[in-house]
């Protein structure tokens, strides 16, 4: 068999450990903590012979609930060299949702900090599947073995890593359930390798690189990008209200040249550093992701960066990333105000490895490939693609699989993103919002980011989701704005006007009169830029009737 067929996560790691044994894999500046490349893989040789040794072998599944910490690294890798099946759930979707991925999941083990193997007594997390339990940073007192125990009794000879194959589990990553219930996507070691290559081709991103993230999952990238990790101290649930000396200060400390941040992390931060007159010295690339990045923002941040550095926005979602890339010069240059006259959102050109169509719009399965299935540019559909980094099923969901994949004859699978898009004629791709939020008169169909595009261009808006009330078919479309700061009456209905003359002077959004005025928009806990508007549909129902 092919050798290109076997591969390891872990194995970039132990690449670096030979290559640049003495460098920083990982620092936690708060805490000054920190393991070299060498100390890391060596740690987690330790930890894949301890966690073996107490039944956690390849296949297994594992539920790992610990925050980012030198023992999330570690365990990480380790999972990985042993084969095992990390599930990794992001904490901050809520007991209930976490009770219902754990099930479906069904890890047979549970790494936990002390708080997380509470939560699973008092509320039966996993109680008919889970049968090893190891606690991070605490002792057997919280229901199960210590992670130091099981790394003193393991031998320090050095670890051999399974030799999993390219299509073998390597891990479950659940969606953060912004536009339905989580969904457990299922990696292979071949995705994962495939998304780390597309990311060192698309940034050019090079070993001995200082990283700055500000999301767990990303910051596992950077060791197998031979970059070291700096994680800051904050709450990475509510990256919307990190404190920006935070980020600032470990930056400049250690000469930061890549950061990865949310959309509202980057809009908390530039208005801090403009407030206070800071700049980053050395960054040469900011990545945002999770939802588009406002145009005025990207001018904000950019104003804090070295001259040459660029910000990114990858498109993408956990079942399929990165899709596509495009820099801040571009869309402050020329498609920023193309989104403000009601084009959607570009979110640029496709990585190299990935095979992008456009589909007709249909909230039914399909169930065949075909190449006759592909729109001609500039014509609306669903965004679909294939490539090495697509996940090719969700975990236990047969159902939610058919609806979200088509089979390819020629092999592989097509991924429905779920988002509605065209292409351009130079290929670009431009988004135009969710499929399931669009709005359905009985005019028309209105797609919500080429609406609100539109209304974001008035200076004292800060956005605004466009919502529908009543039934799919006849609904009427609602116009939702959180504006910058609070105002007075008289001057709300001003802006009420203003935004109404706005939106006349454009076809798809002339029809709006419906215009809501909303404090706080419920946003996603993983990025704090994914606006629910389920909710605020349900908000906004009950104030127009």
């Amino acid at each position: 068999m092919n050798a290109t067929y076997f591969v390891n996560i872990s194995r970039p790691l132990s690449e670096m450990a030979r290559l640049q044994p003495d460098t920083p894999a990982i620092i936690f500046p708060q805490e000054k903590r920190s393991l070299t490349y060498r100390e890391l893989d060596r740690d987690s040789d330790r930890t894949a012979h301890g966690l073996i040794k107490n039944g956690i072998i390849r296949g297994t599944r594992v539920a790992l609930l610990v925050p980012p910490s030198p023992e999330l690294f570690s365990l990480t890798f380790a999972l990985f060299k042993a084969g095992a099946v990390p599930v990794f759930i992001d904490p901050g979707i809520g007991a209930r949702n976490m009770k219902g991925c754990l099930a479906e999941a069904g890890p047979t083990a549970f790494i936990g900090i002390p708080k997380a193997h509470v939560a699973r007594r008092l509320l039966g997390w996993g109680r008919d599947t889970i049968r090893t339990n190891i606690v991070v940073g605490g002792g057997s007192i919280w229901g199960g073995v210590p992670l130091d125990s099981i790394r003193q009794s393991a031998p320090s000879a050095p670890f051999v890593a399974a030799d999993t194959a390219r299509d073998e589990v390597a891990a479950i990553l659940f969606t953060s359930g912004s536009t339905g219930p989580p969904k457990g996507a299922v990696y292979t070691h071949g995705t994962f390798a495939a998304q780390v290559e597309a990311l060192r081709e698309m940034y050019d991103i090079r070993p001995g690189e200082i990283d700055l993230p500000t999301f767990p999952l990303f910051a596992l990238f950077a060791p197998a990008l031979g970059m070291t990790a700096l994680i800051p101290k904050m709450d990475f649930t509510r990256p919307g209200s990190v404190d920006p000396r935070r980020i600032f200060g470990p930056a400049a400390e250690y000469a930061a040249t890549t950061m990865f941040g949310s959309p509202a992390l980057l809009n908390r931060v530039s208005r801090f550093g403009e407030e206070h007159g800071i700049r980053f010295s050395h960054l040469k690339r900011v990545i945002s992701a999770g939802a588009p990045v406002p145009a005025a923002v990207l001018k904000r941040f950019t104003a804090l960066l070295p001259d040459g550095a660029e910000i990114f926005t990858p498109y993408g979602a956990t079942e399929a990333l990165p899709v596509s890339s495009i820099g801040s010069r571009e869309v402050l240059n020329e498609t920023g105000a193309m989104t403000g006259e009601g084009h959607g959102v570009c979110v640029g050109r496709p990585v190299r490895s990935i095979s992008i169509a456009i589909i007709p719009i249909t909230d039914s399965p399909v169930a065949v490939w075909s190449d006759e299935l592909m729109l001609p540019p500039l014509e609306v559909g669903e965004i679909t693609v294939r490539g090495p980094q697509v996940s090719s099923s969700y975990l236990n969901r047969p159902e939610a699989t058919k609806m979200a994949k088509i089979a390819d004859p020629s092999g592989g699978v097509w991924h429905r993103m779920g988002d509605i898009g065209y292409l351009d004629k130079i290929g670009r791709i431009w988004f135009c919002g969710r499929k399931s939020h669009r709005v359905v008169t009985s005019r028309t169909t209105m797609f919500t980011i080429p609406v609100e595009g539109i209304f974001n261009t008035h200076p004292a808006v800060f956005r605004t989701a466009l919502v529908g009330v009543g039934m799919v078919g006849s609904q009427l479309p609602v116009l939702c704005v959180e504006l910058e700061k609070s105002p007075g009456k008289p001057q709300l209905e001003l802006i009420r006007k203003e935004l109404l003359e706005i939106g006349n002077r454009y076809p798809h959004t002339k029809n709006i009169h419906d215009i809501l005025f909303h404090p706080a928009f419920p946003v996603d806990i993983r990025h704090n830029a994914k606006i629910f508007r389920e909710k605020l549909a349900v908000w906004a129902k009950g104030q127009v009737s």
